[in-house]
């Protein structure tokens, strides 16, 4: 068992004891227990907890009453007393039978790993539309375990896994709370007409766009600060970013795209969260390109990785065009450096070396470049001359007649955003 001692300016902080079960299942599926209880330990010193010790039991499968054994509760009890614990939080999703029956027996509050996180985004959303997924989240995970958060919701303080719904909500019964995932569902509905709208008029106007996507602080908002010189917070912690930032990018050409910033990914997202924020990231799915930002400096950014990878399998993204790009090399160290992929689909970079930026600029708009077309357009028609401007780069412009010939660089999203529009002028010597 490790213990770890931290300094907490607020004597109300919550003060914690982490507990992971692991079983032979959860072996066979790779999960590494380790890696994930080192990760609940960011989280829960992300959520402002006083982290007091871990400990773990091997089990050959969950015990239906207290998720751990019976005497591995005990031994809990007397931790948490020793240490003077007011909360355990566990590595797994607890049902609310289990902590009705641990709260009573270890007189703590229980939290389970999908309560924190949601807890986490519940600190961080600022936007009207990320307070309403979070506050859905909340209420769908709450629903089927109304009956064992009593003491939970009842605990005086704004500690973990009281905000949102349950400090305010506390006698509510399970039809009151329908009503409200009810109510919250159609307003989040009129905020994904909204960003139909928006995204529709984007597409419209020709307008190019590159997601960010990747796991939480791999350092997704410093890149957009750093190529783009956006106003947005930035801080070494996970889930520093909850409402997504979009911001132009001028590419070295000249042309300028837009380039999201969005929540970042972990492994066992809860399934409500990603439901109620599939708004928000279905802006990757509309992405002419996705930049998939990884820590090079983690030990586990393969596992980090194929989280990335699931998720957008989710959201059915799996097929869009990427560009992996392994952030933080300054931090990484030489020998790791020199097994990560550089070029083709992949680029080592740091935030904060322009040369690498400029290299990753050039990088984004060769990947959004493709095949060149001739157009030959009426010169009356100036309406599809812009359009021709705005969606490809135009290498050269002559004039033949009363006609413009225009030689573009255009690649596939854009000409397929177009293709019926300017399929008729392009030159009669070229193949379509």
């Amino acid at each position: 068992m490790k213990t770890t001692t931290h300094e907490v300016d607020n004597g109300l902080a919550d003060r914690a004891v982490l507990v992971s079960l692991v079983t032979p299942q959860d072996k066979r599926s790779g999960m590494n227990p380790e890696q994930s209880l080192a990760e609940l330990v960011n989280l829960a010193e992300t959520a402002g907890v006083e982290v007091l010790t871990t400990m773990t039991q091997n089990r050959e499968s969950v015990d239906n009453k207290w998720f751990i054994g019976k005497g591995k509760v005990e031994e809990l009890r007397a931790i948490a007393d020793e240490l003077g614990a007011t909360t355990a939080i566990f590595d797994q999703e607890l049902s609310g039978a289990q902590v009705r029956n641990l709260e009573e027996s270890l007189d703590l509050k229980i939290i389970d790993r999908t309560q924190l996180i949601l807890d986490i985004f519940a600190q961080r959303a600022k936007t009207r539309e990320g307070i309403l997924q979070v506050e859905l989240a909340q209420h769908s995970y709450l629903l089927p375990r109304l009956s064992g958060h009593g003491k939970n919701l009842s605990r005086l303080g704004g500690g973990i896994g009281t905000r949102g719904p349950g400090e305010s909500k506390l006698e509510t019964d399970r039809r009151h709370i329908r009503d409200r995932i009810s109510d919250l569902k159609n307003a989040l509905e009129e905020v994904v007409r909204h960003r139909k709208l928006h995204r529709e008029r984007r597409k419209k106007s020709g307008a190019v766009q590159v997601a960010l996507v990747g796991y939480t602080n791999a350092g997704k908002s410093t890149l957009l600060r750093q190529m783009t010189d956006a106003d947005v917070y930035v801080e070494n912690q996970l889930f520093a970013t909850l409402d997504p930032t979009s911001r132009t990018l001028e590419l070295p050409s000249g042309k300028e795209i837009i380039l999201t910033d969005t929540v970042g990914f972990i492994q066992n997202l809860p399934h409500d969260l990603v439901a109620a924020f599939r708004a928000t990231l279905e802006e990757v799915c509309e992405a002419d390109l996705v930049l998939h930002v990884v820590d090079s400096s983690s030990p586990t950014r393969s596992e980090q990785m194929a989280v990335v990878d699931e998720v957008l399998g989710t959201l059915g993204a799996a097929g869009k065009p990427t560009l992996v790009v392994y952030n933080k090399k300054d931090l990484c160290p030489p020998e790791g450096r020199i097994l990560l992929p550089d070029g083709g689909d992949s680029l080592v970079v740091s935030a904060y070396d322009e040369a690498d930026l400029d290299k990753l600029r050039q990088t984004i708009q060769d990947r959004l470049a493709g095949d060149t077309r001739t157009f030959v357009i009426p010169a009356e028609r100036g309406d599809l001359i812009a359009l021709v401007y705005r969606t490809g780069e135009v290498k050269e412009q002559d004039v033949d007649g009363d006609q413009m010939v225009l030689t573009v660089e255009l690649n596939k999203q854009d000409f397929e955003k177009h293709a019926r529009t300017l399929e008729p002028f392009i030159a009669a010597s070229e193949n379509v």
